[in-house]
């Protein structure tokens, strides 16, 4: 993926965001969740998975066990039965019950709030922590997933080689009242817009900032 040349300015990184803002006022996750358990457990299966993928699973998971309790007891072969469509789904079953049963011991299964205790949880790294922390808490955290990293690289938001890098490029230049939507303006737009191999350059909201040097080639793409 080649990169942007040059960085935003502050003024266009504000601009971005409010066009992002503007056209999604209310920005929300599409993993399908009613709960902060929920929540945390879709998102520890949706590593290397589509949410949709994901969404069909624990529709039939979550009627069934969707507390800690209820899938320690479903145990991680019976949790494989509901998740087996997903990738790495033995992985994640063991994961998803180490987790539970360390919610039971140590937070009376509650998810927990900070960044620190989400990640001393089994299948839990930085970018599962923050994801919790935004979307179940309201903090305004950001997690880096491969399309962030992209849309952040190649438009000259937020350039790092590294996801910590991106990370940390984001939360130095998003503008306080945009940080917390950020994480699902960024991902949907490069799931949708700004994608890895054919980018719809001809119909982004903010292709006059980006500042990618192969967006000509695709801004006179067919519609």
């Amino acid at each position: 993926m080649s990169r942007a040349r040059g960085k935003l300015r502050p003024a266009e990184v504000r601009e971005l965001f409010a066009r992002l803002a503007e056209l999604d006022p209310d920005p929300k996750t599409e993993l399908a969740y009613d709960t902060p358990f929920e929540l945390l457990v879709a998102v520890i299966l949706s590593a290397q998975a589509t949410d949709v993928g994901v969404n069909k699973a624990t529709k039939r998971l979550f009627p069934v066990a969707n507390t800690p309790a209820q899938l320690v007891a479903l145990g991680e072969d019976g949790l494989k039965r509901y998740i087996s469509s997903i990738g790495l789904y033995n992985a994640k079953a063991a994961n998803v019950i180490a987790m539970s049963r360390l919610l039971l011991e140590r937070h009376g299964g509650e998810v927990p709030r900070t960044r620190e205790a989400l990640e001393a949880l089994p299948g839990v790294g930085r970018k599962t922590a923050n994801v919790v922390l935004n979307t179940a808490f309201g903090e305004p955290a950001i997690a880096v997933d491969t399309h962030i990293f992209r849309v952040s690289n190649r438009t000259g938001l937020a350039p790092g080689a590294t996801v910590r890098a991106v990370e940390d490029a984001l939360v130095a230049v998003v503008p306080p009242e945009f940080r917390r939507g950020a994480h699902h303006w960024l991902i949907l737009h490069g799931r949708y817009t700004c994608k890895a191999r054919k980018p719809e350059c001809w119909r982004c909201p903010i292709r006059d900032l980006c500042r990618w040097p192969e967006k000509a080639a695709f801004m006179a793409a067919e519609r």
